[in-house]
């Protein structure tokens, strides 16, 4: 999950193309602070964290909604859209047809707590269908749980891409060179979660997935939440890195934090 929180405050300055679409920038500044993509993504980790696999679906929506609203109101001014701002303020918050990226850039501690694919997808199915009930949100979020299960049990890049493109039906075919020069801040699902599964897939390594995922621009703090979530689980994150992380975050996220990682069944030795 930390993968997804650097990638969020790591692109957030560059958002709208202020990156220049280029790798060589500085990692962090002044303006690497998180937004509503970590906020969201903590939010359904406690959530998830609260529940079992087999809990009925009623009762993983009632806790996903719950948290969100909770940590939503914690965050007020994290930068949520305009509909999603709308439903957390709602006194019964329901669905409302979106295929926003936001069910893809909160759904990476799905991909982490669960022992199986399909109660992966079941779960990332549940955290989007809350507010992204459009068959494109719900896809959106599997794809990215899918491909966080794939990767961290050892699946090799090709493999997961085959998958992707199997079962989601995502054209994977371009290089990121290919995107780059008409990409534009678009903040669908079908036109962010390709894109950052392509920067996870041409990155050398963790570093390499977050500068290729910004070079990209866009609405980059969201896609690169999305790619650094899937990089995490596949390569690692630098200690550096995270160490920088946890300093930008307050303390009750650093909890949240903490907490999943003893969920997953990692200590601290083995987050290096």
């Amino acid at each position: 999950m930390i993968g997804a929180i650097l990638g969020d405050m790591i692109g957030a300055p560059y958002e709208f193309d202020r990156g220049g679409k280029t790798k060589d920038f500085p990692l962090f500044s002044r303006e690497s602070e998180f937004t509503d993509d970590s906020v969201m993504t903590i939010a359904v980790a406690e959530a998830l964290m609260q529940v079992a696999a087999d809990t009925p679906e009623e009762d993983v929506c009632r806790a996903l909604v719950a948290s969100m609203r909770r940590w939503g109101r914690k965050y007020p001014y994290a930068g949520y859209g305009g509909r999603f701002a709308v439903w957390l303020r709602e006194a019964d918050p329901q669905p409302y047809g979106s295929y926003g990226n936001g069910s893809a850039m909160r759904v990476s501690p799905a991909g982490w707590l669960y022992g199986s694919l399909a109660e992966t997808r079941r779960m990332a199915r549940l955290s989007a269908q809350v507010s992204h009930n459009h068959p494109e949100g719900i896809k959106g979020a599997e794809a990215v749980a899918g491909a966080i299960f794939l990767a961290r049990n050892g699946s090799s890049k090709e493999e997961i891409r085959s998958y992707i493109c199997r079962e989601f039906g995502y054209d994977l075919s371009r290089t990121c060179d290919e995107i780059r020069p008409a990409y534009r801040h678009v903040e669908s699902c079908q036109e962010t979660v390709p894109e950052a599964i392509t920067a996870f897939l041409e990155g050398t390594d963790f570093e390499d997935v977050i500068r290729t995922a910004v070079s990209l621009g866009g609405d980059c703090d969201t896609l690169t939440c999305i790619a650094g979530s899937i990089a995490e689980a596949f390569y690692g994150v630098p200690a550096a890195l995270q160490e920088e992380c946890r300093a930008r975050l307050p303390q009750e996220m650093l909890s949240v934090l903490d907490r999943f990682d003893l969920a997953r069944g990692r200590t601290g030795e083995e987050k290096a």
